[in-house]
């Protein structure tokens, strides 16, 4: 007997008195493993829930999945303890699968795997000779050493079968009446179109489709093989629309490119500046029907600065402080609609329309002001709901839009180009009566009545865009003080333009370059060249100091204020401010260097109080020495979005070079240039240089921020 030969015979028996002791009813175990009795050593049939094809559940006839490549199929076997917790069971499992040749007969493939756990998975990729176009159907078993489970086939299962399918389908036929592919241009940004795709094949289940610049989306088959999109140009000019069909088994078409030409948005449909002549009795409508003035709205108020506007209508918060067309102007309360306008509140108080149309005894959208839970809000209410955000302050301007997007049933509310609020779902109500200005429809007749400024009031019958109403909203900075620090006469270093000029305390002056003695081809001449133009300020850091007497800007508003700046040390001992303007206890801002972290600093006190807490934007910068021509730093308020930004030669950190400021105040101090405010009193003097100083009311672009020299 060989020794191959006794393994075999040596096993067989050991098999056998493990047999024999199950049948005597004893349970042979090992510690964590639980053997099943006599009568119950063989695997169970697999279920057709734990069986997959490719990752799509196992099913047979219509529901047979169809896929793109040859599949991997999967089991979840089990053994005698039936995947029980606690019970170990190891198994194999056997894989068979079928089809019906292209001669008819049946061909048949199989694969065993090897020993595993019943925990794990079991897989078997599927050989490439499986046929496309063909249903494949395939079974699994589980195995052990006491024989194997039914088929998972057997008695209540069944066949998992598969279609693999690896032809693309044809691209498909893109349509379009609104905007056609025929090289002449349509008017549409914020028109929404509708695209149609058309199947060339059957088993097509969805279209996957993308608009330049868009991101990629899809749509599913209706039962005529076709679909339609809806699509809201964001911008003029060409587009290109890319369309691909995708089969059942995941297959795509080749892409269908559709080119259409988008023009410019259509005007408004009714359109009033409000700056008509003070006296008139009716406003001009650049588009639309006039609108009728009460006795309570003068024309000739004052206009926001930085707008095309010149004046505006004030609203006296009367029963006659109104003006109507007379007639709608939002023909389809139930379509896509936009209305906005620029306004100035006189009060913030109860709720007060600024826009609204009639809906019989009710109106149809209300753009206004309400009370919400922390205090006075923007509204826009379509039918029932309402959207609220955004802070009215009495004597701020405000471009207010509101917006109603039919596709999606949502309205929005815009303040000054920004989205206030959350998007709402809204149902509309018919609305066929007359457009009002500053008053709203009730049971009782009109109410919740305007009071302050309106200008610039339009109605749009589609989808304004984020990039018209981001040119709707802007106020371009208005410069409000230029100080190029190349002359000091008297002391007084002169605004550009005739405004306030700059006054200059011990330890300032001026340097101007014609005035240097020094000899520039003096090897030995230490020559002083200016920052910009032909001279700059001089700041020993002991005293020198330059301040206007009025503030320059209103901090509470927004802003922007620039100086260069060259430090004179390369190792400061201490903090030195470049500029600053404040009250009498704080700074409301001050850019300063500070030694301790080699950095400039954006410092802003919360109130004009003793110890008040502050807000800290850093830029790291290494010290002058006197050398270079310095750094130009920028502070920004944009009052509209409560935040402030700081600059550093044009740019701004990506992380920290802007914050959050809702405790902006009003300073009453002057323009401060080398020193700010401390605990003591004025400190922190500079010692250096500053040259070209501008100061903005408004919010300069970062572009422009950059062009400063």
């Amino acid at each position: 007997m060989t020794g191959r030969t006794g393994q075999r015979q040596a096993g067989r028996a050991r098999r056998a008195a493990a047999a024999a002791v199950i049948a005597a009813g004893t349970v042979l175990a090992t510690p964590g493993t639980v053997l099943a009795a006599a009568g119950d050593g063989l695997p169970k049939q697999p279920r057709i829930a734990d069986l997959a094809t490719g990752g799509a559940e196992c099913a047979p006839g219509e529901d047979r999945p169809y896929v793109e490549t040859v599949p991997q199929v999967t089991a979840r076997l089990y053994g005698p303890g039936g995947g029980q917790p606690g019970e170990a069971s190891r198994v194999r499992g056997e894989f068979e699968a079928w089809w019906q040749g292209e001669g008819g007969a049946e061909e048949r493939v199989s694969m065993t795997t090897t020993t595993m756990h019943d925990t794990a998975p079991f897989t078997w990729q599927l050989p490439s000779t499986v046929p496309d176009e063909t249903v494949v159907s395939w079974r699994v078993r589980a195995v052990n050493d006491a024989g194997a489970s039914a088929w998972s086939s057997e008695g209540a299962g069944a066949p998992c079968e598969f279609v693999y399918d690896r032809t693309r389908p044809d691209a498909p036929v893109v349509t379009s009446s609104d905007y056609p592919d025929d090289d002449t241009w349509t008017p549409g940004v914020g028109v929404r179109g509708t695209f149609r795709f058309t199947a060339q094949a059957e088993d097509i289940v969805a279209f996957a489709y993308e608009f330049m610049g868009e991101p990629p989306r899809t749509a599913d088959v209706r039962p005529d093989g076709s679909a339609e999109i809806r699509f809201v140009p964001r911008k003029s000019g060409r587009q290109i629309l890319s369309v691909q069909a995708q089969d059942r088994a995941g297959n795509r078409s080749a892409r269908a490119d559709y080119t259409f030409l988008i023009g410019e948005g259509p005007a408004p449909v009714a359109r009033w500046k409000l700056a008509d002549a003070a006296g008139s009795r009716s406003a001009a409508a650049e588009t639309g029907t006039a609108a009728r003035a009460g006795a309570g709205a003068a024309f000739g108020a004052p206009a926001p600065s930085g707008t095309p506007l010149t004046s505006t209508a004030s609203l006296d918060g009367t029963g006659h402080g109104f003006l109507t067309p007379g007639a709608p102007v939002v023909a389809d309360t139930a379509k896509d609609f936009d209305v906005g306008g620029w306004v100035r509140p006189e009060r913030v108080d109860g709720t007060r329309t600024v826009l609204s149309q009639d809906a019989g005894a009710a109106r149809a959208f209300t753009l206004g002001l309400t009370q919400a839970g922390s205090g006075p809000a923007w509204s826009f209410a379509v039918g029932g709901a309402r959207i609220t955000g955004g802070l009215p302050e009495t004597g701020d301007w405000a471009y207010v839009l509101g917006q109603y997007d039919a596709e999606t049933g949502t309205a929005r509310l815009y303040v000054n180009g920004r989205a206030v609020g959350e998007e709402t779902a809204a149902v509309p109500v018919a609305g066929q009566g007359d457009f009002q200005i500053g008053r709203a429809r009730g049971a009782q007749g009109y109410r919740d009545r305007w009071q302050g400024e309106i200008g610039d009031v339009r109605a749009y019958d589609r989808i304004v865009v984020p990039e018209e109403l981001t040119a709707l909203a802007t106020r371009a900075a208005q410069r409000v003080g230029h100080w190029a620090l190349d002359t000091a006469p008297d002391g007084l270093a002169p605004e550009s333009d005739g405004g306030a000029p700059l006054k200059l305390g011990a330890g300032a002056s001026v340097y101007r370059l014609d005035d240097d003695p020094c000899d520039p081809f003096d090897p030995f001449c230490d020559r002083d060249w200016p920052l910009e133009g032909d001279g700059h300020l001089r700041l020993d850091g002991v005293a020198g100091h330059a301040a206007t007497e009025a503030p320059v800007v209103d901090t509470s508003g927004s802003f922007t204020v620039s100086a260069r700046v060259r430090l004179t040390d390369d190792a400061p001992a201490t903090p030195m401010t470049a500029f600053s303007q404040g009250g009498e206890h704080g700074d409301a801002f001050k850019v300063r260097f500070d030694p301790e972290n080699s950095s400039w600093d954006l410092v802003l006190a919360h109130a004009d109080e003793p110890g008040a807490p502050e807000t800290v934007l850093r830029r790291i910068e290494w010290p002058d020495g006197d050398i270079g021509s310095g750094h130009r730093v920028t502070v920004v308020h944009d009052a509209s979005a409560n935040q402030v930004s700081f600059y550093v030669d044009g740019s701004k950190d990506a992380e920290g070079g802007t914050a959050a400021l809702d405790t902006a105040w009003k300073s009453t101090g002057g323009l401060q240039l080398g020193r700010g405010r401390t605990a003591d009193g004025w400190g922190e003097q500079l010692k250096g240089v500053v040259d070209g100083v501008y100061a903005y009311e408004g919010v300069l672009s970062e572009t422009q921020i950059s062009q400063l020299p």
